[in-house]
């Protein structure tokens, strides 16, 4: 069974850190993550990071914290989608392939190759060779990656079973998070003890020397968050390559140019202009314009 089926139940509620101190923490973990960016250009790196686990454990959080200051084009995220049919006749790990980092890179992957281990293989979306064919090989894949010279992290994020089932129902009632239960993560939720032994047979497979697993524990999101960050930039040395002084050149001057009348543009409206409006806007239900 999973770590998180047995940790016994705690009398006291757990210390959560205070959110002023957490903002404190976070922003100066993210200012080093741009200081990682600029190391990861500078030396030509090529990193992959995967994030799975359970789900409702957290993982799009700690992505967006990770790439809120970041440029997309240095560190971009990876999430696919469902296969389609061409690409569930290919190779297996065909479709990640054209996704890993070029020189100067950090490839996030939101879920990953790792997908054929828990849910293809507990939703019998996968054959019972296809999936001991993934075992077999997803261990020589990523050596083959780490010889190439990509710098390989995986993460696990864990969640107990009482913290799920909260966050789960916290998505029922919120209209911003009901979009996140899908169909497979009710499923997922009724296959509680299926997934622990799926997580539990990957783990004994793919968690090699050359890389290796990394638990994190997700029960409380703003800790998963600040030790996830903490531990990735301690797994790859940098230095602070940033430029120390930065001068504005001076705005061309205008030699004549005469722009179109500002009237002739078609601005957005204005809903908090002023305290009335604002007022307005707020009182006022919002509604989508009907299809005609």
């Amino acid at each position: 069974m999973d770590k998180e089926d047995e940790r016994p139940e705690k009398k006291n509620k757990p210390y959560k850190i205070p959110n002023d101190l957490y903002v404190k923490e976070l922003v100066k973990l993210q200012v080093e993550l741009v200081k990682l960016q600029e190391w990861i250009k500078h030396k030509g790196l090529r990193v992959v990071v995967i994030f799975e686990g359970r789900d409702a454990a957290g993982k799009g959080g700690v992505i967006k914290r990770i790439t809120q200051f970041l440029s997309p084009r240095v560190c971009p995220v990876v999430a696919l989608g469902t296969p389609t049919e061409r690409e569930k006749s290919q190779w297996y790990f065909q479709r990640y392939v054209p996704h890993l980092p070029a020189a100067g890179e950090m490839t996030l992957f939101d879920r990953s190759w790792y997908n054929r281990a828990g849910v293809e293989r507990v939703m019998g979306f996968c054959t019972e060779s296809e999936y001991e064919e993934f075992l077999r090989s997803c261990p020589e894949f990523e050596r083959m990656l780490i010889r190439s010279g990509i710098i390989l992290i995986k993460y696990w994020f864990s969640v107990s079973d009482e913290e799920q089932d909260r966050r789960f129902k916290s998505r029922l009632t919120d209209p911003l998070k009901r979009w996140k239960l899908s169909p497979m993560d009710l499923e997922s939720r009724s296959r509680w003890l299926e997934y622990s032994k799926a997580k539990d047979a990957m783990f004994a497979y793919t968690d090699i020397k050359q890389a290796p697993w990394y638990v994190v524990n997700a029960d409380i999101k703003k800790h998963a968050r600040l030790n996830c960050i903490r531990h990735l930039l301690s797994m790859i040395p940098y230095q602070d390559v940033s430029p120390e002084h930065i001068t504005l050149p001076h705005r061309q001057e205008n030699t004549g140019y005469v722009r179109p009348p500002i009237d002739e543009q078609t601005f957005v409206e204005d809903f908090y202009s002023s305290p009335e409006k604002t007022e307005q806007a707020i009182g006022t239900e919002f509604k989508p314009h009907h299809l005609g």
